[in-house]
């Protein structure tokens, strides 16, 4: 095979969330956050995969993923856009029972006039300054909003993954002065969120990140493996050198192995000369430039030649391979490619191992 191999554990995503709802408080509903393609790891997969773990709602960035994860699901759980109500979204909102986010005052106008007796939610600006109604124009437009009965108020925190950082409070008196007494049930805490305490939590928490096995929750089982295939081998002579702009000069003989996958794949550039892969419990180090399709690594230690060697693994989650990319781990998860061959872990339904999905994200 040609093509790397990348495994995602639904039972492992389905354990991290109920992990995180039981973080919730008591009497606290928990969300799932499956936008962009489930952080990688393929809506059409993961999304059924948390309704059955007991996910009853759902949240995704535009309505285009709402109509996927609405095909996946069936009829039943909610789906909210956090992107809210865009021009040109109204029949598919419609159609497929979705419910915006709505983030300013021309998607009120619009989601009001266009679909008047459908579901919404309100997202507000506690101070990340990125989408919602800031104070003066929730103040505003509140009466109205409030007669038409959205089913959410929600808000979203700029630095809950640094617990002591001065804004979490702040933008926590400002959800507060801002959805008091109104009646309405809120949400304000992601993974990150959930992991600051109760004081956080309100009615309703969104776990995004810490489903897949990302930081912050340090407790998260790891979901992803990626297994790159040897393609081909070669000696390297002294004085040689490996890859674009002779990115690497051999100083002693050494057996050099060529592997499929690139930046096209979601493999960073900046891992060039610096990352880590594993033959099992045996390091590997990565050669040279990381080019489009290809890597090479120092397989001259290794006692055969292996079929393939895995980037991310129990030696190197994602958040390990994020650090020697200068990156954070929500990129390397959601840069997974399409050329992927993957292969979903599933003991929810019959057989372990269930189904191959080649080249979907």
């Amino acid at each position: 095979m040609a093509t790397a191999s990348l495994s995602i554990d639904l039972d492992a995503i389905a354990a991290n969330w109920q992990a995180l709802d039981r973080r919730s408080a008591p009497g606290v509903q928990t969300a799932a956050v499956v936008k962009a393609d489930a952080y990688g790891t393929g809506i059409a997969r993961t999304g059924p995969a948390l309704a059955r773990a007991g996910a009853r709602r759902f949240f995704v960035a535009v309505a285009e993923e709402g109509a996927a994860l609405r095909q996946a699901l069936g009829p039943g759980p909610q789906i909210a856009i956090l992107g809210g109500h865009m021009p040109g979204d109204t029949e598919m909102i419609h159609d497929l029972d979705l419910t915006p986010m709505l983030n300013s005052l021309q998607q009120v106008t619009r989601h009001l006039e266009s679909l008047p007796r459908h579901p919404f939610g309100i997202q507000l600006d506690t101070g990340m300054n990125r989408l919602g109604m800031e104070p003066a124009e929730w103040q505003a437009v509140a009466p109205i909003v409030l007669g038409a009965g959205p089913e959410l108020l929600m808000s979203h925190l700029a630095c809950a993954d640094e617990p002591d950082h001065p804004m979490n409070p702040l933008q926590l008196a400002n959800f507060h002065a801002m959805t008091d007494g109104l009646g309405i049930p809120r949400s304000f805490a992601a993974t990150g969120g959930i992991l600051l305490g109760a004081d956080y939590h309100f009615d309703l928490t969104r776990p995004g990140i810490g489903l897949y096995g990302g930081q912050p929750f340090a407790q998260a089982h790891p979901t992803v493996t990626l297994s790159l295939p040897v393609i081909q081998t070669r000696d390297v002579a002294p004085g040689e050198t490996v890859g674009y702009a002779c990115g690497w000069t051999a100083t002693k003989p050494t057996l050099v192995a060529t592997l499929a996958a690139g930046y096209a794949d979601g493999l960073p550039r900046t891992l060039s000369g610096k990352a880590t892969l594993w033959d099992g419990d045996t390091p590997v180090p990565l050669l040279g430039r990381v080019s489009m399709d290809l890597i090479t690594a120092d397989i001259t230690h290794l006692p055969q030649v292996p079929r393939s060697l895995d980037i991310l693994c129990p030696h190197q989650g994602v958040d390990d391979l994020a650090a020697v990319a200068g990156t954070i781990g929500y990129e390397i998860l959601t840069g997974l490619g399409p050329r992927y061959t993957r292969r979903y872990i599933d003991r929810s339904t019959a057989g372990h191992t269930a189904g191959t999905n080649a080249g979907q994200a």
